[in-house]
């Protein structure tokens, strides 16, 4: 018998589910779920003596009996400075390479205790990668749909992991058009990093990871890389839950990234939009992990950004490259995706106060920019 669970809620129409349904979108509008859940407050003296895994704010995450069993020791990524007021997290330091591994080991233990027939994700890469992992690690049956033209040296690693690959003809959106019918199918998981919101309970452990690091306090400004924004999402969850319980007395500024030729959430944040008006035309970019058209979750992350007093900012092809190369000449070599937050701060006008980025992905997964 399954112990007892938080529930899925729609928040646009109010429609909840139990979350021991396979059902992986509101039945009434389609739209993703989030988590009705209300996290206990973390206790900093204790964290000392506790796993040394994202498994150590467990006050903060939602109930999972299969989560220590499914870690592959993820999280706890080195904070390290690059200038005098700008300091990377490390996170293609992860057991797979990328952040997404946060996310993914949520997904795979709750998934575990449904006992599905198929797990399934869709990807560009690094979630894929991350939930097939994740999901060998769980004794999961996983299949990946990513687009045609995917890194190769990313199909590979999904498919050492003993993942099923399914290449789509089209872009990022049309594999997460196939891989939604294939979701609605009997007995499969929908392992989305984008629907299902306890990827989101995954990824906010990289802020619960900064205020431990900085002895109880937050930077003044957390610049996150967005696509479909679960990285943006999960911080801002963790923002929340830290100035709830009252262990931060405010909260950063978030600063999106996008890449200038795949920007509709920037667009429609400067243009003072709640929600994107269409789908936004894909052109190619260097920094595939964040092209993304028509995020799902848009009128979330702008939402996010303004409470917050952040902005978005967009770089391009060639500042893209030119991040990627500094990046590597200090030591670190962080695929194309991952160097689009460097390459903004170094761009942008200095903020005040400590700045921190995320290096999100490894360069040995993707190569240097051509």
């Amino acid at each position: 018998m399954l112990p007892p669970m938080t529930a899925y809620e729609c928040p646009r129409c109010r429609i909840q589910s139990p979350t021991d349904a396979l059902t992986w979108c509101c039945p009434r509008c389609r739209g993703p779920w989030d988590l009705a859940f209300t996290s206990a407050p973390v206790s900093l003296p204790s964290l000392a003596s506790r796993v040394n895994s994202l498994w150590r704010y467990t006050e903060a995450l939602p109930p999972l009996p299969y989560g220590p069993e499914v870690s592959l020791g993820e999280g706890r990524t080195p904070l390290v400075r690059l200038t005098d007021s700008v300091s990377a997290k490390l996170d293609f330091l992860m057991p797979t390479l990328s952040f997404k591994d946060r996310g993914a080991v949520m997904l795979a233990a709750h998934a575990r205790r449904l006992e599905p027939r198929t797990v399934l994700a869709d990807s560009s890469g690094n979630a894929g990668t991350a939930i097939a992992a994740y999901g060998a690690r769980a004794g999961l049956d996983c299949v990946v749909y990513v687009p045609e033209g995917t890194s190769p040296k990313k199909l590979e690693q999904i498919r050492a992991h003993g993942a099923r690959v399914v290449e789509v003809p089209g872009d990022r959106e049309a594999t997460a058009r196939a891989a939604r019918e294939a979701a609605d199918e009997p007995g499969v998981f929908y392992a989305s990093h984008v629907y299902n919101p306890y990827f989101l309970h995954g990824t906010k452990t990289y802020v619960y990871e900064l205020w431990e690091e900085l002895g109880g306090r937050l930077p003044d400004t957390i610049v996150v890389p967005v696509g479909n924004g679960t990285l943006l999402l999960g911080a801002a969850l963790a923002l929340d839950e830290l100035h709830r319980h009252g262990l931060v007395d405010t909260r950063p500024a978030l600063v999106a990234v996008q890449a200038a030729a795949v920007s509709p959430l920037a667009e429609a944040f400067h243009a003072g939009a709640e929600d994107l008006s269409g789908r936004a035309a894909a052109r190619p970019t260097l920094a595939e992990g964040i092209a993304i058209p028509a995020p799902p979750r848009a009128r979330q992350i702008l939402r996010a950004v303004r409470a917050t007093g952040g902005t978005f900012l967009t770089v391009t092809e060639d500042q893209i490259r030119t991040a990627q190369g500094d990046l590597a000449r200090r030591g670190l070599f962080v695929e194309a995706t991952g160097v689009a937050c460097w390459a903004a701060v170094d761009a942008a006008p200095p903020r005040p106060g400590l700045t921190v980025v995320p290096l999100c992905g490894a360069g040995a997964k993707t190569g240097l920019a051509p």
